[in-house]
């Protein structure tokens, strides 16, 4: 059993084979998965139902086992962010840079071959999909001796 709180076996195994840069795409209902997003990359289906399962719960989860060092949004079609993109910047934190990009700019970005994980999820909201940037682990310290 493991000690942190992602367990899904598909999700665990794409995240083991990607590393630094690579991209973890969380993608509304609306999301196009099939056809807007890189054709290599891990597809996982969470959108069990709608509402089920959401994008910020799923971020959440993400975040205790993958280190995260940028993440891009989708504007809206008005050119503006959508109110989601405050939670995810909240859950984020500051320290996280994020981008807004538009529409098809997003899915290009999607398309990239460093893609390599896709989550569908049932989040209902629009505009609610965030492309992250898998980070490093930095080495642990060794103690000096004395």
């Amino acid at each position: 059993m493991l000690y942190y709180e992602l367990l899904h076996p598909e999700i665990l195994g794409a995240l083991a084979a990607s590393g630094h840069s690579g991209k973890i795409l969380i993608a509304d209902s609306n999301f196009p998965v099939g056809t807007r997003a890189y054709p290599a990359a891990k597809r996982v289906y969470l959108n069990l139902a709608p509402g089920l399962v959401d994008a910020t719960t799923i971020l959440e989860i993400l975040l205790t086992a993958v280190p995260i060092e940028s993440a891009a949004v989708m504007l809206t079609n008005e050119g503006i962010t959508a109110p989601i993109v405050d939670e995810f910047r909240e859950t984020l934190g500051s320290e996280i840079p994020v981008t807004a990009l538009e529409r098809f700019a997003f899915y290009d970005a999607c398309r990239d071959s460093d893609t390599a994980l896709v989550i569908a999820s049932g989040e209902q909201r629009i505009y609610a999909n965030i492309l992250l940037t898998i980070g490093v682990v930095p080495p642990e310290e060794e103690e000096e001796e004395e």
